[in-house]
């Protein structure tokens, strides 16, 4: 027992003896173009390989730094002649995989003189690797989404990108970049793809019956995006009688906020078949209200008219083209009933003004004095019976 604990201790002795004379060997080439200053510490590096080590990984935190100073300083001079922030906001999200993939290049060739290039050396370059993929992924996938917004705002030199095309746009990058990380990944590990696509196929088709609804959600959500029957931002009625705003058209569903401030998401099958009213459709997003007012019989109808229309015209909100106009709908049973046609900005806006012009068109017929009457029946008795009568 004894001997066998004498021979492992022997072995690692020769172990760390071959490791630092390997390092010896791999700097001793570098030695000649030191200074004399710098002979001393040298050789006492090249006896030591764990303060060479740690040199090393000082030296690539400073490398690091000064990669991303200069990369920073050279880019924003670049970025000077632009009148966007887009390209500062991008050169920052930048920075931080840049510097990662600096430093753990270093880190990485810090602890070769330690292990010999052994498994574990191989195993360790292999998760500093892995890491800077997922760094570079992370980092890549909110650039592009944020590189489509301000090429959206820029119609007249990208046309074929949209503000209902860039959450098509996101999916199509989301794909391509997690499939190229993966691909990395697995090649890296000394995992061959080829037998995993191979088997795709017949994984696919289990996963079709498995998950159909997830996958008819899916591209659902691709012809929505593609043929735009609505648009973030927009204001649509579905079948079901809820209202209101689209806020986000995802891969499985989408979602609505509204009035009352009531998130609804509905699966993307499910909205894609149904009836949908888009109340910012159309030429522009403006939308027309209708305020129904009735007046007593006898009233001057072209007063009440030239009233009404002085309401629409001296109100800010609504708009001037299409001008408001007033039309004299029916003859009721206890009024005539008349409605001011005029248009808003935005769906948004339609209860907060209908209300404030109900209230300005009460005040208004109060000062002239034009009545607006209720249902009342009068009910006439031909004939008393004659134990009431008498």
């Amino acid at each position: 027992m004894a001997q066998d604990n004498t021979s492992g201790n022997t072995e690692a002795v020769t172990q760390t003896a071959d490791t630092t004379q390997a390092f010896s060997d791999r700097i001793d080439g570098l030695r000649e173009f030191l200074p004399e200053s710098l002979m001393v510490i040298w050789d006492t590096v090249a006896q030591h390989p764990i303060i060479g080590s740690v040199a090393v990984v000082i030296f690539g935190y400073l490398a690091a730094k000064t990669t991303v100073w200069l990369m920073r300083k050279t880019l924003v001079q670049l970025t000077k002649r632009t009148k966007t922030t887009t390209d500062d906001k991008l050169i920052a999200l930048l920075m931080r995989p840049m510097f990662l993939t600096v430093f753990l290049f270093f880190l990485v060739l810090a602890l070769r003189p330690l292990t010999s290039g052994g498994s574990f050396y191989n195993i360790f370059g292999n998760i500093m690797a892995s890491l800077v993929i997922i760094s570079w992924l992370t980092t890549l996938l909110p650039a592009c989404k944020l590189l489509l917004q301000s090429l959206g705002r820029n119609h007249k030199r990208f046309p074929f990108i949209e503000e209902r095309t860039i959450p098509l746009f996101n999916i199509l990058f989301l794909v391509l970049l997690v499939g190229f990380a993966s691909y990395a990944l697995l090649m890296l590990w000394g995992i061959n793809p080829a037998a995993w696509l191979a088997s795709a196929g017949v994984l696919g088709i289990a996963i079709g019956f498995a998950a159909k609804d997830t996958l008819a959600n899916l591209f659902s959500g691709v012809f929505i995006v593609a043929d735009a029957p609505y648009k973030i931002g927009d204001f649509v009625n579905l079948d079901s009688g809820e209202r209101g705003q689209v806020t986000s058209v995802g891969l499985r569903s989408t979602r609505l906020i509204t009035r009352d401030d009531v998130e609804i998401t509905i699966p993307n099958a499910v909205i894609a078949n149904a009836k949908i009213i888009n109340e910012s459709g159309g030429p522009y997003e403006k939308s027309r209200i209708r305020i129904k007012v009735g007046v007593a019989y006898g009233t001057d109808v072209d007063k009440v008219v030239a009233v009404l229309e002085d309401i629409a015209k001296n109100y800010d909100t609504i708009s001037i083209t299409p001008a408001p106009r007033v039309r004299m709908r029916r003859f009721g049973d206890s009024s005539i009933d008349f409605e001011l046609l005029c248009w808003i900005n935005a769906p948004v806006e339609r209860g907060k003004v209908s209300h404030e012009l109900y209230m300005q068109v009460y005040k208004r017929f109060n000062v002239e004095n034009i009545e607006i009457p209720f249902p009342q029946q009068d009910v006439y008795i031909r004939s008393m019976p004659q134990q009431f009568s008498e």
